[in-house]
């Protein structure tokens, strides 16, 4: 990040703000650590489950501090660029004036049913699909904020 330059505020948006949306707060912290300034919500908050923390943990991410939020929180605020994971959250997500809306699709890992094993492969996949998207997100979005405005043709 050059200096004096802000980070990039990203608010990432699911149901339940329990599983996808904290995934994915947690591994663009850790992709891009200062150059973004990232939040998750739930538009129906309930609590971070234990297998994303697991699943996070796995890859060595800190989990220490992720909560379930509500959009409610940070209704006033602004971002530059506000990312609904699941379709349902992109339905009832309010609009956040100024900033880009993105969506993504993801399957809710919390919603598969079998054993343990079954349900933590399926946080796996979700997590490994997200990090995959926000890798290139992540490469594409600081390229462009390098090069700045187009000036000239």
């Amino acid at each position: 990040m050059g200096k004096g330059e802000k980070p990039i505020r990203v608010l990432v948006v699911c149901t339940h703000n329990a599983a996808r949306s904290q995934m994915a707060e947690a591994l663009l912290r850790w992709m891009a650590g200062e150059a973004v300034e990232v939040y998750s919500a739930g538009t129906e908050p309930t609590a971070v489950h234990p297998l994303t923390i697991r699943v996070l943990e796995e890859l060595g991410i800190h989990t220490g501090g992720l909560r379930a939020k509500s959009v409610e929180e940070f209704l006033g605020q602004t971002f530059d660029y506000v990312i609904t994971v699941c379709d349902q959250a992109r339905e009832r997500c309010p609009v956040f004036p100024g900033g880009e809306q993105i969506h993504w699709s993801f399957p809710d890992p919390a919603a598969v049913e079998g054993n343990e094993e079954e349900k933590l492969e399926a946080f796996r996949q979700v997590r490994d699909a997200l990090a995959q998207r926000l890798r290139l997100w992540v490469s594409v979005t600081l390229r462009d904020r390098q090069r700045g405005p187009v000036t000239h043709w």
